[in-house]
């Protein structure tokens, strides 16, 4: 039994309305709390939403340096990742909180 006609693929202007949004939200989350995790995952999303961006381009144009360029955000998100989550535990660990307002100084 057929199942009917394929549905129509989805255009790329809803992907790139979508990292547009996803970027937004990442700002937004960055500009507005004051929670050192917060703002981590912030630019976390923003990092993910240009990804999502480079891959768009990438398969509109019918190349493949979008999806290389990709990749390299992914290895420096995760270098980040770690980088940055060693030390906000040292943050923590040193001053028992992780609000950006109380941690801002460098002062003992």
């Amino acid at each position: 039994m057929p199942l009917g006609p394929l549905p129509a693929a989805v255009p790329p202007s809803w992907y790139l309305t979508l990292s547009a949004i996803l970027f937004a939200l990442g700002v937004l989350g960055f500009l507005l709390r004051r929670n050192i995790i917060t703002v981590f995952m912030s630019i976390e999303l923003m990092l993910n939403a240009v990804n999502l961006s480079f891959v768009t381009f990438s398969y509109v144009l019918k190349r493949v340096d979008g999806h290389i360029f990709s990749f390299f955000v992914m290895v420096v998100a995760a270098a980040e990742a770690a980088v940055g989550l060693a030390i906000i535990l040292t943050v923590f660990k040193n001053r028992q909180t992780l609000e950006i307002d109380e941690v801002s100084t460098l002062k003992n």
